[in-house]
C-alpha cells in the first residue's frame, strides 16, 4: 500500500447513518447515483485540468452540416469519434457501480426461505445474489464482480459442472459444508475460505443432518461475460469420484513448505484449494505483534498460491484484515473493484464519502477508485474483514493505480 505516516485517530460517530432503502431494495444501504451526487464525490478531481473545453479533448459544436453527416454515418453502421471521445475517454475512472450495504440479518430470512421454495436439482445453484443497483444489467455486485449466498439443506448435494468463471466461497453458517475440486475433497466450515478456479469440475453439498450451510460465492462471471468468453459444462455422469484422502491439498500444500520430488504443480491457480479460519486468524495476530500494519488497511495479509507467492487466481485475489480495538485507517482508492465480508467484530466503513456501519456476515462494496476507509466500533476487541477484488487483473493489464487521501480521512456526508 502507500507509503506510511502517523497511526491514525480512533474514529467518532461523526456524521448519521445512510438512509435505509424503504423500496424492494430496503436490504440493503446504498449511495444514490444521481449525477449530481458522483460530481460531489469527486470535487477534488475538478480543476482547470481536467476541463473538456480545454484543447487536447473534444470540443465539437453541432451544426446542421454536422448532424447530417452523422447521420449519414450511422447508416453504414459507423460514428464520429470526437461525439463519444470524452465520454469512454475520462480523466479519470466513472465507474457505474454505487456503494451497497447488505445486512446479513435482513438477507438470511430470505435465502432459508429459498430452501422449499426451490428444488436444489431445479436451481444448479440455490442463490441469492446481492446486485449492484447501478450494474442491474450484468447481475454485478460491484465493477465486474459477481456475489451471492448459497444455501444447501441438511444431507443436500448439487450436480457437478464446470465453468470458465473462476469462484471462490466464504462460509457464513453452517459444519457440515464440502466441495469436490477436479476430485479433491474439501470440507470447511464457519469463515473458511475455498477457490474452484475456472474449468475445474466441481460440486457442493452439505453432509450434516441438522442444519443448512449458507456460504458466499464470489465469481468472475460479469469479466468472463463481458470478454465473451464463458462456457458451462454439466459433468457427463452429474457427480464426480471423489480421491480416497479428504482435503488433500490442506495437506499437501497448507503448511509453510512444498512437496519435492514430485511433478511441479504448473497450472495458473493455486493448488492449495482452502484455508480454514482458525489458522488465518492466528496469522493475522501473529503479525499485529510484529508490526502496525498498514495506515489504509490495518493488519492485513492474502491468500496466496503457495507455489508462486501470487494471487490464488489468475483474475481475483481475497485478503484478510484485522482492525485493532478502537482503530480508525485513513483513507486512499485505488483502481479495482472490491466485495468486502465482515467476518469478525463490528465497524463502519466510509465509501465515497457516506458512511456504513457493519456487524459480522454483512456485506458492502467498494467500487473502483472510490475513497474509502474504515473502523473498528469495538474499543475493546478486534474486528476483521474478509474481502476478494478484480486486483490481479488490474495488474497484469497495467491498470493499477492507487493513492492516499490528501487530508488523511474524508469529510463524511449523509446518504
Amino acid at each position: 500500500m502507500t507509503s506510511t505516516d502517523r497511526a491514525p485517530e480512533p474514529v467518532t460517530d461523526r456524521t448519521p447513518e445512510p438512509v435505509t432503502a424503504s423500496t424492494p431494495e430496503r436490504l440493503v444501504e446504498r449511495a444514490p447515483a444521481r449525477d449530481d451526487d458522483r460530481d460531489n464525490d469527486r470535487d477534488d478531481d475538478r480543476d482547470d485540468i481536467h476541463d473538456d473545453d480545454r484543447i487536447g479533448r473534444a470540443r465539437v459544436t453541432d451544426s446542421p452540416e454536422l448532424l447530417a453527416y452523422y447521420e449519414e454515418l450511422a447508416e453504414r453502421q459507423a460514428g464520429a469519434l470526437w461525439t463519444v471521445a470524452n465520454e469512454i475517454e475520462p480523466w479519470y475512472p466513472q465507474p457505474r457501480s454505487v456503494p451497497v450495504l447488505w445486512r446479513y440479518a435482513d438477507l438470511r430470512p430470505l435465502v432459508r426461505k429459498a430452501l422449499p421454495l426451490v428444488k436444489a436439482d431445479d436451481a444448479g445453484r440455490r442463490v441469492v445474489m446481492l446486485v449492484n443497483p447501478g450494474r442491474r444489467e450484468l447481475s454485478a455486485a460491484v465493477g465486474l464482480l459477481y456475489t451471492g449466498l448459497q444455501i444447501m439443506g441438511p444431507g443436500e448435494a448439487m450436480t457437478a459442472h464446470r465453468h470458465q468463471a473462476s469462484a471462490l466461497r466464504f462460509v457464513h453458517e453452517g459444519t457440515g459444508a464440502w466441495t469436490v475440486v477436479d476430485g479433491q475433497k474439501l470440507k470447511v466450515g464457519p469463515r473458511d475460505f475455498a477457490i474452484t478456479p475456472n474449468n475445474t469440475w466441481h460440486e457442493h453439498g452439505n453432509e450434516a443432518d441438522d442444519a443448512p450451510v449458507i456460504w458466499q460465492d464470489g465469481l468472475d462471471i460479469p469479466l468472463v461475460n463481458t470478454l465473451d468468453a464463458n462456457f458451462y459444462e454439466v459433468h457427463p455422469e452429474l457427480y464426480q469420484r471423489p480421491g480416497p484422502v479428504v482435503n488433500s491439498s490442506l495437506l499437501s500444500h497448507g503448511g509453510n513448505l512444498l512437496p519435492y520430488g514430485v511433478e511441479k504443480w504448473t497450472r495458473p491457480y493455486s493448488p492449495l484449494l482452502g484455508w480454514p479460519w482458525e489458522p488465518s486468524y492466528e496469522a493475522l495476530c501473529r503479525l499485529a505483534r510484529a508490526t502496525e500494519g498498514s495506515p489504509y488497511d490495518g493488519v492485513i495479509m492474502e491468500y496466496t498460491n503457495p507455489v508462486t507467492g501470487g494471487p490464488v487466481m489468475p483474475t481475483m485475489s481475497a485478503h484478510l484484515q484485522l482492525l485493532r480495538p478502537g482503530q480508525a485507517t485513513r483513507a486512499h482508492r485505488h483502481t479495482g473493484s472490491v466485495v468486502y465480508t465482515a467476518a469478525k467484530g463490528r465497524g463502519v466503513s466510509v465509501i465515497a464519502g457516506r458512511r456504513f456501519e457493519w456487524q459480522q456476515g454483512d456485506v458492502f462494496v467498494v467500487p473502483s477508485w472510490a475513497w474509502h476507509e474504515h473502523a473498528n466500533l469495538d474499543q475493546g476487541e478486534d474486528a476483521c474483514l474478509f474481502s476478494f477484488n478484480d486486483f490481479p487483473v488490474m495488474h497484469s493489464l497495467g491498470l493499477h493505480r492507487e493513492e492516499a487521501h490528501p487530508d488523511g480521512q474524508q469529510p463524511t456526508t449523509t446518504a
